[in-house]
């Protein structure tokens, strides 16, 4: 090792290093020095408000702003501080606060879920009849979330609010209030009061041979970060062998019966069968060998990118803080034996060229799929579900960890404690997940979403989740007490209205709780019960305001169609030595 190289690294290698990570932006920079930010997630989950926003169509924004605030002053200020930067069409009732003054800033503000309304328990009811006045109307709308706002840290202000998203450029300030109008008359007429009625432009999107998946145990792995995407740690980036632009997330591990060791993944359908790819939207099910296999492979495209990068971003940090604290190795003095040796093997593992070609990083076949459907009935949810088959000579069982969802990367120990156990009460018997890895146990019942018994930092009930997925990593967010309905208009031939359960983030400041290519992400409650699996969410093409999942008890009435004996993969619990 030269000391011109202190990391023993090739001279070419290091200078790439150095080029990508300047690359990556100075704030993700510091947020990946400040809590080992989760490697897949490029992209930063925290945003600066104090712009207008932070996408390269800054001039479209900025235009949108001008071209609605010329009916609607406060267009640019009554959802300031959502991901998305939401833009408000037109809202009716009292005008919400805003600073004013030559030097005044806008309020940030953060969507909060409404629970034990009046109006909840007819909602679902009520909600069809609202977008069918919507459909009646010709509004092109996207999706409609019944929830309230508050100011940043403080208790909620505002009354429930019926939040309509709509197609961007699609609704005059005119139409929206007299449909507005329209729908408080409505819902007056059903007996009910307190609410108030608002637009934004928003789009609903629905994110779509070789060597063994490495281990994951982060209390004992160096680089725990760098290692968790080649493992099988919920969160699992996948993606189709023949299209693996397309990416997902792999949401829950399955036994397909007790008499059999084949081990299925359950992720949704429009992941591992693209509808751009597959325009047809028909029903797979390969229990037979008849059927071609679609293979999927773990870390698609993007997902491979992106971490390699962050590892070569990481590798120039270290040889920056190397050259800077050079004098540390002669305070030490020279290595003593007994002293850890894996540190060259796990490099060596993690850079290898087995792990370049898509072919080595195939790790099992697509076994049953299910049409894509929405508003299936009796409950009206959206079907989109698929299970893949595991290649059991692909993963390590000796070390596997099951359906343990990883709350580590984005969070520290010390975030994760506050962001979802807030309440002095809350912590007295509060340990964080041993290895940072929750174990996913049970199911939330649609009772507890309606009326949960969390409380958030002011007192208010709501349900605190928590996920991992290829885009945005470690993500907590709260759920919403009321359904949301969503429309999509003609995707690939699916056309249609859902209902959904929607997650909002957990405050404004942390970023969205999901966006594209977390598609197949399970949510867990803080206990680690199943609440449901990501299926979209509501925003802009990249930021989602809101996240739509798909209720976990539902998707497993379904999987028991067709996959009577399967059950889930059986908790794991640490050896103890």
């Amino acid at each position: 090792v030269s000391s011109g190289f202190p990391l023993g690294i090739d001279k070419v290698f290091l200078s790439s290093c150095k080029e990508v990570s300047k690359t990556l932006s100075l704030g993700n920079r510091d947020q990946r020095r400040a809590t080992n930010a989760t490697l897949v997630s490029v992209s930063p989950t925290a945003y600066d408000f104090a712009k207008l926003s932070l996408d390269e169509d800054k001039e479209a924004v900025i235009s949108a702003v001008a071209r609605l605030s010329v009916f609607y002053a406060r267009a640019a200020y009554d959802f300031y501080g959502t991901p998305s930067g939401a833009l408000c069409v037109y809202k009716n009732g009292d005008a919400w606060p805003v600073r004013t003054g030559p030097e005044s800033q806008r309020i940030i503000r953060e969507a909060r879920g409404v629970h034990g309304h009046p109006m909840q328990a007819t909602w679902c009811e009520l909600g069809e009849r609202v977008y069918t006045l919507l459909d009646d109307k010709r509004v092109r709308w996207t999706s409609i979330d019944p929830l309230a706002f508050a100011e940043v840290g403080k208790k909620t202000f505002s009354p429930l609010l019926i939040w309509i998203g709509v197609e961007p450029e699609s609704l005059t300030y005119e139409l929206a209030n007299t449909v507005a109008e329209a729908i408080t008359f409505l819902l007056t007429e059903a007996g009910f009061s307190g609410f108030e009625i608002g637009f934004r432009e928003s789009i609903v999107t629905r994110s779509i041979a070789g060597p063994k998946m490495l281990s994951f145990d982060p209390f004992t792995d160096s680089v725990p970060e760098f290692r968790k995407p080649f493992t099988p740690a919920l969160g699992l980036s996948i993606a189709p062998l023949k299209t693996p632009h397309f990416e997902g997330t792999g949401a829950l591990y399955f036994c397909k019966s007790k008499d059999s060791n084949r081990v299925l993944l359950l992720t949704c359908a429009h992941v591992v069968r693209p509808p751009l790819a597959h325009p047809r939207n028909t029903v797979l099910d390969c229990k037979t060998k008849r059927h071609p296999r679609e293979q999927v492979i773990a870390l698609g495209n993007s997902g491979y990118t992106n971490t390699l990068k962050s590892m070569m971003g990481a590798i120039s940090d270290l040889d920056d803080s190397i050259r800077d604290w050079q004098y540390v190795p002669d305070r030490l003095g020279e290595p003593k034996e007994g002293e850890p040796e894996n540190t060259t093997e796990k490099r060596d593992e993690y850079l290898a060229l087995q792990w370049t070609i898509p072919d080595q990083r195939i790790i099992g076949e697509v076994l049953h799929i299910e049409p894509i459907d929405l508003n299936v009935a009796p409950h009206g949810f959206t079907s989109d579900w698929a299970i893949i088959e595991l290649y059991n000579d692909k993963f390590d069982w000796d070390t596997f960890v099951g359906n343990k969802v990883y709350v580590g990367g984005n969070l520290s120990s010390l975030d994760y404690g506050k962001l979802m156990f807030p309440r002095p009460e809350d912590q007295v018997d509060y340990k964080y997940p041993e290895d940072g890895l929750l174990q996913a146990f049970g199911v939330v019942q649609a009772d507890e979403i309606h009326n949960p018994k969390h409380l958030d930092a002011n007192g208010e009930h709501c349900l605190l989740v928590v996920k991992n997925g290829l885009t945005t990593g470690t993500t907590t967010g709260r759920v919403m007490g009321m359904e949301s309905f969503t429309h999509v208009y003609d995707e690939y031939g699916i056309e249609g209205t859902s209902m959904e359960i929607a997650v909002l983030p957990c405050g404004s400041m942390n970023g969205p709780f999901s966006a594209p290519g977390d598609s197949g992400s399970i949510v867990l409650d803080r206990n680690g019960r199943i609440l449901g699996m990501v299926t979209g969410g509501a925003g802009t093409a990249y930021r989602n305001d809101v996240t739509y999942l798909t209720p976990y008890w539902w998707i497993e009435e379904e999987i028991k169609k067709h996959f009577p004996n399967s059950f889930l993969y059986e908790v794991i619990k640490k050896a103890v030595e």
